[in-house]
């Protein structure tokens, strides 16, 4: 028996989620489980994080148990030609027989984008947030730069029924020329991350860039983690997962 971990990147466009729902609902994990079992791995894939409907992945981890003797090199190729446009496997490795991709990452990266021109843009409907009006960046670094440390994060979250402590390493915004135009891209990076907080500091933070509240108010936010003082949640077509990382003496089959 091998533990294997995969990369996964999924447009999660027409997909209800990344963790397997009730009948009848299309989700990364389930389209994922089926064609683990075409191939002779335990139908169970476990992931190092969540992606709500509409949000997408680049480089999402994933490990199952793989009894099977197919070679790992071949396990993308195999797991490719059975899974849909929408949902590819990248890399496989095998892993420590103990490796779990959600406990043992030790952070975690999210993207979120947003296109700021005059009109929208058919390309990109499904893949960034799509503004007319201008932002003020100053005021977007200035609410950025409070969100790095340890604190309670529950005013921006959802459905949240977890402790809200969590460590944020990085929270930064760039300014890049897209395919389609100027974007601001908000990458952050966090020991793990609540649900929907992603999308609630983004939300928040451009209601900041759009003058409608003070930078300073993320800080209150913080302080009382109260839903109520933050901004709505930004919509998932613009966020993404990046990355994960982890120990290198869990990413060998003898860790």
């Amino acid at each position: 028996m091998r533990r294997i971990l995969v990369l996964a990147e999924y447009d999660g466009t027409h997909f209800a989620g990344l963790q397997r729902q009730g009948e009848g609902l299309r989700t990364v994990q389930g389209e994922l489980e089926k064609a683990l079992a075409r191939i002779g791995a335990l139908p169970k894939a476990v992931a190092a994080g969540r992606t709500d409907a509409g949000v997408h992945a680049l480089a999402m981890p994933f490990h199952f148990n793989l009894p099977g003797r197919i070679p790992t090199e071949k396990i993308p190729e195999a797991l490719n030609r059975l899974l849909p446009e929408d949902l590819k496997v990248l890399a496989a490795r095998e892993v420590a027989p103990d490796f779990h991709a959600r406990k043992d990452a030790l952070w975690r990266a999210y993207l979120y984008r947003v296109l700021l021109r005059p009109h929208p843009s058919p390309l990109l409907r499904q893949r960034a947030l799509w503004l007319r009006k201008p932002l003020d960046l100053a005021a977007l670094r200035e609410a950025l730069a409070h969100l790095p440390g340890r604190h309670n994060f529950l005013g921006f979250a959802k459905e949240e029924v977890r402790a809200g402590e969590r460590e944020l390493y990085e929270a930064r915004m760039e300014e890049v020329e897209g395919e389609a135009g100027r974007e601001l891209r908000f990458y952050f990076r966090g020991q793990s991350f609540l649900r929907g907080q992603v999308r609630g500091m983004v939300g928040t933070l451009l209601e900041v860039g759009l003058g409608k509240r003070l930078p300073e108010s993320l800080r209150l936010i913080l302080e009382t983690a109260d839903r109520r003082l933050a901004g709505p949640s930004a919509p998932p077509q613009g966020l993404y997962f990046l990355e994960a990382r982890y120990p290198e003496e869990r990413l060998s089959p003898k860790g």
